[in-house]
């Protein structure tokens, strides 16, 4: 796979997302509702609208405020604003008929253009398909898609996934620049079942080889099961002390679940080992609860929060051990595809143009080195035309950026193939 480094730099004064000295932020509210004026005055009525789907706080907080940002921006549409935000329930693989009618009801407001699924969790594309039967003219878009390339490529106008190929590559790389001798990924069945996770999984053990690694599986408890996020947490927790003893603190960690991030990030600061990055990386992701940082002064400069993470994270001996994104994925990728379909609707973007998207993206990335590509299937060598695949550099805290964006990734690894 051929990938084109893009650099997004949007100039800091149109960084609006970033809160100015004494900003209110929008009250962090799960309903998609917000008390917090936006750009759009709650007396005027939007002349479309946009619904948002994500998690909620529990299972991906980033997510759930890049569509606030979108709020804060636009307005919601039970204050005459664009946005429509609601939550897909947090035992989503037992209630995806819920999740499914959920996102299809929003098809039923006249108004409504485009539909975003940050993340697209089982039963986003066939809500898309539902959608698409009664409602053709509704873009649907969705950020980092559960369900296999070719069943979501159906459904949806777009689907936009953090780069599990290319990263299945950078992050054994960089694990090697910090000195790491074994690499453990933790994950479970339902994951491992995705082609997306599963063959980067493929491609890690592959790169742990080629380049000197030990490279180690450990299987943890499935957040969605009957154990719920506070039993995988708490297995995390127990585990990660044992782990370390056994592999050594020369060892990076990685974890396929947002909800095991916090405590493996915990542990390894008080036990020991290295964290690279998260799956869906962002300074947000993990290290406010993992290190008890307070960052209410800080919300929505990410500039601002990178800078206090780094700072806790190196006072408490983690300089160049820990790693992150510079941006929230989460964060970037709601708001970003919302923006993305605005401009769409507005015809001020082309659905079909990758620059355009990165354009939206840059809204909240400003100044970072992205890199990608579009998916391509293994089985027919296809270039998909719907589906892209994104990657930041990775900032390792103290020690500043890798930059894997240049990285020239060796053709092999795009030829792993994925097995369940």
């Amino acid at each position: 796979m051929k990938k084109a480094k893009i650099l997004l730099a949007a100039c800091a004064l149109a960084f609006a997302f970033v809160s100015c000295k004494g900003k209110e932020t929008a009250p962090k509210s799960e309903s998609g509702s917000s008390s917090t004026e936006s750009s759009a005055s709650s007396s005027s009525s939007a002349g479309f609208h946009i619904g948002v789907v994500t998690g909620t706080v529990s299972q991906s907080e980033d997510d759930l405020r890049g569509a606030e940002e979108l709020i804060r921006r636009y307005g919601a549409v039970n204050n005459g604003g664009m946005i429509q935000h609601i939550t897909y329930p947090d035992d989503f693989m037992s209630q995806q008929e819920t999740t499914i009618s959920q996102i299809v009801a929003l098809a039923d407001d006249p108004k409504m253009k485009a539909i975003v699924v940050n993340q697209g969790v089982p039963g986003t594309a066939e809500a898309f398909r539902r959608i698409k039967e009664s409602h053709p003219d509704i873009l649907c878009f969705t950020g980092e898609p559960h369900e296999d390339p070719l069943v979501i490529q159906k459904s949806a106008d777009l689907a936009v996934s953090a780069d599990f190929m290319s990263r299945g590559y950078t992050i054994i790389w960089a694990a090697k620049q910090l000195g790491a001798k074994t690499f453990v990924h933790i994950s479970f069945p339902r994951h491992m079942s995705y082609e997306t996770l599963g063959l980067r999984r493929n491609i890690m053990e592959q790169a742990c080889e080629d380049l000197g690694i030990k490279f180690v599986f450990e299987t943890a408890p499935d957040p969605t099961s009957d154990v719920g996020v506070a039993g995988a947490q708490q297995f995390i927790l127990e585990k990660v002390p044992q782990w370390v003893e056994k592999y050594g603190k020369d060892t990076a960690f990685f974890c396929t679940n947002d909800a095991h991030t916090e405590p493996l990030l915990k542990q390894l600061a008080q036990y020991g080992g290295m964290f690279i990055e998260a799956d869906l990386p962002s300074p947000l992701m993990g290290y406010p609860g993992a290190f008890g940082i307070d960052l209410t002064a800080e919300a929505g400069d990410f500039p601002k929060i990178l800078k206090k993470v780094e700072q806790v994270v190196v006072e408490n001996g983690g300089a160049g051990k820990f790693g992150t994104w510079a941006f929230s994925y989460g964060f970037s990728v709601s708001a970003g595809l919302g923006e993305f379909a605005k401009r769409v609707i507005e015809g001020t973007a082309s659905k079909e143009s990758s620059a355009d998207l990165f354009k939206a993206l840059g809204e909240f990335t400003p100044s970072a080195n992205w890199n990608g590509g579009y998916y391509i299937d293994q089985s027919t060598g296809v270039r998909a035309k719907n589906q892209i695949l994104i990657y930041m550099d990775t900032y390792i805290l103290g020690q500043g950026f890798l930059k894997t964006t240049e990285l020239e990734v060796p053709e092999k690894y795009f030829k792993i193939k994925f097995t369940k």
